[in-house]
């Protein structure tokens, strides 16, 4: 061990060197440990996430593993990653060194996340705690894929929480009016929520949109990035999924709103946002609109459940209503299948009338047929 102390300081550094993934042989420092025992440990560590074995601790394969993913997520979906491991898992696993992490273990971890409340003192919803074990199970198998970790401990355990999500709200048209009517105080508000509302885009598309992205000529919009405020700082990211990325045809109507805004908003730059606004600052809106108006609580996602309700209603299939949301048709037909009308019985009806037509007419070819024998049998 290359443990030394600092006689200046009083404390312990650690000098060793190692090599990097090229090969190449590199000396590594770190100071500031008040123990010996601390430093070697810190050391052990190290060398250990250097050489990529499994007897490294949760706490350094995260650093690693955090690495490895950095150039493959978004920035948002890094934040929320690093949100549920920092703050469920490695406070529960992260001195317990990877091949030593037992299902018992894993088991324990689950029972101790389940107790935990909010600061509401309510049990997390079982689609977070879906998430949180979607998350260790995440880094567990990437240690078997790239880190020589044997198995993923979490296979032989039960996953706790469940996949279903909250029930899906939506308003109807009258709903939403009498909504839209509370925001007509404020055209920036006004105007998003009719953007999420008539086109059914996400939140972060409608706070991405700027001038250029409309095409008044022919009533369209172009759906090429998304917004969030990160860290104090503005991001565009690309939609969700290439799929996302798509033109929308806007109703008259809606596109009269956005040149009026625009009109009415001449120092907005063709490369500026609509509005200088944020979902945090849309869920403010909404949470004010309904109290106003006096229309159930949604959330903002649920507007685009909207739009999907009443395209549904107005006779759209789920193939049309896929290619304006950015998804694929199957994924509309499994998360909007309860409010699709079921067309069973008017299938049986209409194929026994069309099975009563082919018979008639397969009675009249027959009926047709015996004259024409008859017919020859008199000749003859």
């Amino acid at each position: 061990m290359s443990v030394s102390k600092d006689s200046v300081r009083g404390t312990y550094y650690v000098q060793c060197w190692y090599k990097d993934w090229t090969g190449k042989r590199c000396k590594k420092t770190k100071r500031g440990f008040k123990t010996k025992k601390a430093a070697n440990a810190w050391e052990v560590d190290f060398l250990r996430q250097m050489e990529g074995t499994p007897d490294m601790t949760l706490n350094a394969f995260y650093d690693l593993y955090c690495k490895d993913m950095d150039k493959k997520l978004r920035n948002t979906t890094k934040l929320n990653k690093a949100n549920m491991i920092e703050s469920k898992i490695l406070p529960y696993l992260g001195e317990k060194k990877l091949a030593e992490i037992t299902p018992l273990d894993i088991l324990s971890w689950q029972n101790a996340i389940q107790d935990e409340r909010t600061s509401n003192g309510l049990h997390y919803r079982d689609s977070y705690l879906r998430s949180i074990g979607n998350q260790l199970s995440a880094m567990l198998n990437h240690a078997v894929r790239y880190y020589n970790l044997p198995s993923n401990p979490m296979s032989k355990v039960d996953r706790m929480g469940s996949k279903k999500t909250e029930e899906m709200k939506f308003w109807t048209k009258e709903e939403y009016k009498a909504f839209s009517r509370e925001m007509m105080d404020k055209d920036a508000s006004f105007l998003l929520f009719e953007l999420l509302y008539w086109l059914g885009i996400r939140s972060g598309e409608a706070l991405a949109l700027m001038p250029q992205d409309f095409d008044f000529k022919r009533n369209r919009v172009s759906i090429t990035k998304t917004y969030v405020r990160l860290n104090g700082k503005d991001v565009f990211n690309p939609p969700k999924t290439k799929k996302s990325v798509r033109t929308i045809v806007m109703p008259q109507f809606l596109a009269d709103e956005v040149q009026d805004y625009l009109i009415a908003h001449p120092l907005i730059k063709p490369d500026g946002r609509l509005a200088n606004a944020t979902k945090s600052f849309l869920a403010h809106e909404m949470e004010r609109g309904c109290k106003q108006a006096g229309v159930k609580r949604i959330r903002i996602h649920d507007l685009r459940h909207s739009h999907v309700s009443l395209l549904i209603e107005m006779g759209f299939s789920a193939l049309a209503i896929a290619e304006r949301l950015g998804h694929e048709s199957t994924e509309v037909t499994m998360m909007y299948a309860h409010l699709f009308p079921n067309k069973q019985e008017e299938m049986a009806e209409r194929l026994a009338i069309e099975r009563g037509s082919i018979a008639a007419n397969l009675f009249e070819e027959a009926c047709a047929m015996k004259e024409v024998r008859d017919e020859r049998e008199e000749h003859r």
